[in-house]
């Protein structure tokens, strides 16, 4: 009988240790599972714009290096990041591209049409 507690409790003692292993190895790749991913983007596709200015936030996970309409842009560690930007007459694309530590890219395009507000075709 103490032949078999020693090795249930060995047994035991096993799997807690794989547990722990398997749950330090999954936190610390975690990042490489889940990859970039550009989120919480304040706009819409296909969105009408009637000012030329526009401030664009939202959040890029795992991101080192995000770009917009070709243009790096800061982001913090969380990867939140604002920008403003200048809108032409009508149609307009908007680009934001993430790229995490590993290479791996995650990209969002955005349709926005700017309408002056004076403009009689609006209405």
């Amino acid at each position: 009988m103490r032949q078999d507690t020693k090795k249930i409790l060995k047994m035991f003692l096993v799997s807690i240790l794989f547990i722990i292993i398997t749950t330090f190895a999954f936190f610390n790749s975690k990042d490489l599972i889940f990859g970039v991913k550009i989120k919480n983007v304040d706009l819409v596709d296909n969105m009408k714009v009637s000012g030329s200015i526009l401030k664009v936030t939202g959040v890029a996970k795992n991101a080192i290096k995000l770009t917009l309409d070709g243009r790096e842009i800061s982001i913090d560690e969380a990867g939140n990041f604002d920008e403003t930007i200048i809108l032409s007459l009508g149609y307009n694309l908007v680009n934001i591209k993430a790229e995490d530590k590993f290479g791996h890219l995650d990209e969002k395009n955005y349709k926005l049409i700017y309408v002056a507000e004076d403009n009689p075709a609006a209405q």
